[in-house]
């Protein structure tokens, strides 16, 4: 009747239930693809084109039918690969372009938040909307990105024009099926 010939311990129910969510986080459905160098450059190049497009100065007559480019992109991307863009990448873009436009910082970081939270909320039916649905979505994304900005510039007490920012969004709206043509993934590449 040595420690060998014991009886084993009944094991507790917290360890049972550490046990089965550590065999959950290692289930195959679980696990992230990773991406291939190409696709991340891709996202990369997308990305750093989108904030350059983002501060060209432009007319003010040009800059009323000038899609918001990094919105766009955001949205693109996290339809195509939502387990790869979050909610950080968004942030920091938006202090990115807060520091280039010379904002308030933050004041883009939470309008491309509420934009990433809409696209991540409602990635899985996007997919399935047809192409004047998918447009509809995407106007009534852009729409909240920029309610978010307008609310945060009269919160801050800067004077806001409301009259032309209709043209920007429903350019930026018609954009997007041409987005998908120009940023496409290689179907050989079909695992990202």
């Amino acid at each position: 009747f040595g420690p060998r010939t014991q009886r084993l311990k009944k094991p507790s129910p917290r360890r049972k239930r550490l046990k089965r969510l550590f065999i959950l986080l290692n289930s195959r459905a679980c696990r992230v693809k990773p991406l291939y160098f190409s696709t991340l450059c891709l996202v990369a190049a997308s990305f750093f084109s989108a904030i350059v497009l983002n501060i060209i100065p432009l007319p003010a007559t040009l800059a009323l039918f000038y899609p918001l480019w990094l919105p766009l992109i955001l949205i693109y991307w996290i339809m195509v690969l939502p387990e790869h863009i979050h909610f950080t990448l968004a942030w920091i873009l938006g202090l990115l372009i807060d520091v280039l436009y010379g904002s308030c910082l933050g004041e883009h970081s939470l309008a491309l938040c509420v934009v990433t939270f809409l696209a991540y909320r409602f990635h899985l039916q996007f997919r399935m909307f047809p192409l004047l649905q998918q447009i509809l979505f995407i106007l009534l994304v852009l729409t909240s990105y920029q309610g978010v900005l307008i609310w945060i510039q009269a919160w801050l007490g800067f004077p806001v024009d409301l009259r032309w920012i209709w043209i920007s969004l429903l350019v930026s709206a018609l954009v997007w099926p041409l987005m998908g043509n120009v940023l496409r993934i290689n179907p050989l590449d079909a695992r990202h």
